[in-house]
């Protein structure tokens, strides 16, 4: 098996960006009473199907081969909400009977390969407990960046997946309200003339950013003047940017403090230049009603406290969570 790109091997194994990781949700328990109740979110489904004129339907194409049955393990305390859930929900959601989630380990915030090979993380977690709730197994894909992951999603190879939310990206794949924000922010040498984002955008200045990651296309859109240097991974944004003498350096702010442990030689501008709200995603064609039951999921996870007993439990710091949303919202609506 070979590492991904800008992950490093480790003891345990290495996953290629394909590799499934198949593995049984065990994600924390939730009491009884937090439970989502099936009848209210019955009843919301309901009013979206009379309202859209259709219900959600199973993707009528799979490019990815089941996973063997035998290498999987069903879940061992999952919600039993099944025999009065929508059964179409569960077949949008998970139309193989393995919930197939696409994983970004190129964001730390998000995900991370543990000290054993195994993904590890928010995304994980919420993955597993969407498993539980829809009582099925949870296949985790890793890609080690967020273009691969939203790609391998928008091949039909993954269910669902974790994503910044962007109108580009929003074409194909229904978001949920945010669960996690992160900053953007920029880093520049010591000795850089620039001394604040509005500096940035001057068309001596070049500017390295991580291909096809939230930051990118924002980049992509709102810098007029730069120019984009495009590193093959967030997890290269700093070297590719040392190496090749550029001007500017931007990515997740934790990802350019990590890398840029010990150096005395670059700083971080004083602000964001942007917000990235990590949502959670589900391809359009699965239909309206599964974005819907997407999306009061993830509004559950956050009332819950879930998303938070996640970020202290990973040790993700420097990230808030994402406000409380209306799950009948699409949170790019308008744009």
């Amino acid at each position: 098996m070979v590492a991904p790109q800008g992950v490093p091997t480790r003891p345990f194994g290495a996953f290629s960006s394909m590799e499934p990781v198949i593995q049984a949700p065990h994600a924390p328990a939730i009491r009884k009473e937090q439970r989502i109740d099936p009848q209210r979110l019955l009843a919301v489904l309901a009013i979206m199907a009379a309202s859209a004129g259709c219900t959600a339907t199973a993707a009528t194409t799979n490019t990815a081969a089941s996973p063997q049955s035998a290498n999987l393990v069903a879940p061992q305390a999952a919600i039993k909400e099944t025999s009065s859930m929508n059964k179409e929900i569960i077949s949008a959601l998970a139309p193989t009977g393995v919930l197939r989630a696409s994983l970004n380990v190129g964001n730390p915030v998000l995900a991370n390969l543990d000290a054993h090979g195994k993904p590890a993380g928010i995304s994980i977690d919420l993955a597993l407990q969407l498993g539980e709730r829809l009582g099925v197994p949870v296949e985790l894909i890793v890609n080690e960046t967020a273009g691969k992951s939203v790609a391998t999603m928008e091949s039909g190879r993954a269910d669902v997946g974790f994503f910044a939310i962007d109108p580009e990206r929003g074409k194909d794949i229904a978001f949920t309200a945010p669960y996690v924000l992160i900053e953007g922010f920029y880093l520049v040498r010591s000795d850089s003339p620039i001394t604040s984002n509005a500096q940035v955008d001057v068309a001596q200045f070049r500017v390295a950013v991580g291909k096809g990651s939230a930051y990118d296309l924002f980049l992509t859109r709102n810098l007029k003047s730069a120019q984009l240097v495009r590193a093959p991974s967030s997890q290269v944004v700093v070297q590719t940017f040392l190496d090749q003498g550029l001007d500017v350096a931007a990515g997740v702010k934790q990802q350019l403090e990590m890398d840029t442990q010990g150096m005395n030689n670059v700083r971080l501008l004083g602000e964001r230049f942007m917000v990235i709200q990590q949502a959670m995603g589900v391809p359009k064609a699965r239909g309206p009603a599964a974005a819907l039951y997407l999306r009061t999921f993830v509004e559950e996870m956050k009332a819950l406290g879930v998303v938070k007993d996640s970020m202290t439990r990973h040790g993700i710091q420097g990230a808030g969570i994402g406000l409380a949303a209306d799950p009948m919202v699409d949170p790019l609506a308008g744009q």
